[in-house]
């Protein structure tokens, strides 16, 4: 008797997310950042045959990132670039909730990462930090601290002079 494997649509690793996948000039550093100053676990890599990662995985939180070198496959080279062939910016934007955020932001900066914004309580209800990462990808890490209802954040963003975001 055959054993026969039921086929997953969706692996529960990626149920619930949209999942990122950034480029970055030197994948090994890159992961070795996000361990130190995330807390970051290497799932698995794929290493390029010439040099370098092809595709790795990490987890940050309960967040999965896929990750390569932008050169280390020069059939997507044309459509994929890290931030620093694009000038240094980028237009995405990560974002993770963490239980934590002030001892990540200390973390992150010890390790290398541009903090943009220090932790603060924010009108949306998260203790927030914004940071860049030594690959030019630019981070928000978030810990909730209070529901905001609809009509609280209207109040809020009112009073911050900020326009209805609905």
């Amino acid at each position: 008797m055959t054993e026969r494997t039921v086929r997953v649509e969706i692996p529960d690793r990626y149920r619930q997310a949209v999942i990122p996948h950034i480029m970055v000039d030197d994948a090994d550093a890159a992961i070795d950042f996000y361990q130190r100053a995330f807390g970051a676990r290497e799932d698995f890599r794929i290493d390029a045959p010439d040099g370098g990662i092809l595709h790795a995985e990490i987890t940050v939180g309960r967040s999965v990132l896929m990750l390569g070198d932008a050169g280390a496959d020069d059939a997507e080279a044309a459509s994929f670039a890290a931030p620093t062939s694009l000038g240094g910016g980028t237009s995405v934007t990560l974002h993770v909730f963490v239980p934590d955020v002030d001892s990540l932001a200390e973390r992150a900066e010890a390790a290398g990462a541009e903090i943009l914004q220090p932790p603060k309580d924010m009108f949306h209800g998260d203790r927030t930090v914004i940071l860049k990462d030594p690959s030019g990808h630019i981070w928000v890490f978030l810990t909730h601290i209070e529901e905001v209802s609809q009509e609280e954040l209207r109040r809020r963003l009112a009073t911050a002079g900020r326009p209805d975001p609905v």
